[in-house]
């Protein structure tokens, strides 16, 4: 039990995580801040935190436990907002989708509470953004990753992975840089594929026709391109060495299977159309194999 949370970004992310606690029973009290006041206001009236906080700092006075649900770009920020009510006793978390450039931030800015500090990537999220779509069992039966560094406190790691799992989660752990590599491939890189797919088919003069004749192949394929464009915007530039990376090695595979239907090689392609279709049909969600 928590006596007292500071949330910071009281957006979908952020207000999901106060509302799965409170049913929970695993915090007192809620504090929030969000750099809208708005969005502060709202959470208040929708009962996802029970006290607005004119700031940052505020919002972390007297907390025993932080999560920043902020955008990517906006975490060393964040971090400096609040650094001076910063406590070795206090476990901040965060929510983002990369953890190299997070990691960098928290090293710099709270240089000797940085131990306080567990990363965390929960696995979850909806095209639709903001505090009015917060749900309680957003994260529940998810998957979290966290990433520790070197510095890391044992117990805040301990008391980061037991709230995960008290909030019905999987929780694993992986270095900061294999997270990045991993999602690159998984996440970051479909998610860019399928904007560059909207954005190209937008881009012809007979786009909107085309649209209207795609049927639920292409509805399932491009469902992300409905996400927020500012947090994908920061996203895809927080991780674009790994992101680069990955589109490298799709671009040579997308440019092999063209070829060979470019020359007529239908077993060779259809041999490696074999090979996707069997990975993806073994592949199941949250498992290695």
């Amino acid at each position: 039990m928590f006596e007292q949370l500071g949330l910071i970004g009281c957006g979908l992310m952020g207000g999901s995580f106060a509302l799965a606690m409170k049913r929970a029973g695993l915090v007192k009290r809620v504090v929030g801040y969000s750099k809208s006041p708005s969005t502060t206001e709202r959470a208040r009236q929708m009962g996802v935190i029970d006290v607005e906080a004119p700031s940052a700092l505020l919002a972390v006075s007297g907390a025993d436990i932080v999560l920043l649900a902020v955008p990517v770009a906006a975490t060393e920020a964040t971090f400096k907002a609040i650094r001076h009510l910063v406590t070795n006793s206090m476990l901040i978390m965060d929510v983002g989708s990369t953890k190299r450039e997070v990691v960098d931030a928290a090293r710099r800015v709270l240089r000797d509470h940085v131990g306080s500090f567990v990363p965390a990537h929960p696995i979850t999220g909806k095209e639709l953004s903001g505090v009015d779509h917060a749900d309680a069992d957003l994260y529940h039966g998810k998957q979290v990753i966290l990433t520790p560094i070197e510095k890391t406190q044992t117990a805040q790691l301990k008391r980061a992975q037991a709230l995960w799992e008290a909030l019905g989660c999987h929780v694993q752990q992986m270095a900061p840089d294999s997270h990045d590599a991993a999602f690159a491939a998984v996440s970051h890189l479909p998610h860019l594929l399928a904007f560059a797919l909207m954005h190209a088919i937008d881009g012809q003069p007979q786009g909107k026709d085309f649209l209207g004749l795609a049927g639920p192949g292409f509805r399932d394929f491009t469902r992300i391109a409905a996400s927020d464009p500012k947090v994908w915007r920061d996203i895809l530039l927080s991780n674009r060495v790994e992101l680069v990376e990955q589109a490298k090695m799709f671009q040579r595979s997308m440019m092999n299977m063209l070829h060979l239907a470019e020359t007529g090689a239908g077993e060779k392609l259809e041999e490696m159309i074999a090979q996707a279709s069997e990975v993806r049909a073994h592949w199941h969600m949250g498992r290695k194999k």
